[in-house]
């Protein structure tokens, strides 16, 4: 007959009475949690530059109009995952977390989309990208500082905003006929340089699908082509503003600038 390990037995059942003593614990406070009243809501929401799309009344308004009703309210009637889901849904929001506490607090963090380029398809209608790359609603109440693209630009906000821009310009029958992707990839490499994005407010698509950029000081065009070479093509133009325009105080001289061609800039007289 085997010897009982008093020892081992004696653990076993100390272990198997504080798991149910936890559980019971956990229970306890689940059930008390769904009771507390919620007292607070504290609102933080982050901008990764200047722009504003979003205040803290304007979220609660948002909140207000989708029925979610929170001050007041216990937590037994509130979902805090699907409210999460709720406010990813706006269209400024890039992403929202929410968390409540026992002292009847709901905190909701969130940060706000960021707008990179507005874009003026041939229709006239008029949407953002933004930092990831996504299609963006324009704000009524907050027009964004960026950098305006417009010309020969077809794609619609409503056909285009389920993709991304990385996502199109990686599918094969999008990238063919879509133009967003040069323009962002244009636009993101102004962005980065304090000296361009000073410099350049506009881009412009022509007939030929060829980029054309339109500085904020002086008369002329910037004729870019295609998206392609972009970092030396826009070493090119730097070079020619610094050691070209500044030096003999061109800047209202020449009509066109041209850096399609390798290793040259070519310009146009008036």
């Amino acid at each position: 007959m085997k010897k009982i390990n008093y020892k081992k037995l004696l653990v076993t059942v100390l272990w198997v009475i504080a798991i149910a003593g936890l559980t019971s614990s956990l229970a306890f406070v689940s059930k008390s949690e769904k009771e507390v009243v919620v007292k607070d809501l504290n609102i933080t929401i982050h901008n990764n530059d200047e722009n504003l799309f979003l205040t803290e009344n304007d979220v609660k308004d948002f909140l207000a109009s989708r029925n979610e009703h929170l001050v007041s309210n216990t937590y037994r009637n509130i979902n805090i995952p699907q409210l999460e889901k709720v406010l990813n849904a706006h269209p400024a929001i890039e992403n929202a977390e929410v968390s409540g506490d026992m002292n009847g607090e709901i905190r909701i963090n969130i940060l706000q989309r960021t707008p990179v380029c507005r874009v003026i398809n041939v229709d006239g209608e008029s949407y953002y990208i933004d930092s990831q790359s996504k299609l963006m609603p324009l704000n009524e109440n907050y027009s964004a500082r960026v950098v305006v693209a417009s010309g020969n630009i077809t794609e619609p906000y409503a056909r285009r905003y389920q993709f991304s821009v990385d996502e199109i310009k990686a599918n094969k029958i999008f990238s063919e006929v879509s133009i967003l992707d040069d323009v962002l990839d244009v636009v993101k490499q102004i962005n980065a340089d304090s000296t361009l994005s000073a410099l350049i407010h506009q881009v412009y698509v022509n007939e030929e699908k060829e980029l054309e950029l339109f500085p904020a000081i002086g008369d002329h065009k910037i004729v870019f082509g295609k998206a392609e070479f972009i970092t030396e093509k826009f070493n090119k133009l730097k070079l020619f503003y610094t050691e070209g325009l500044n030096k003999s105080d061109s800047w209202t001289k020449y009509s066109t600038i041209n850096l399609k061609y390798k290793n040259l800039v070519v310009c146009t007289k008036k």
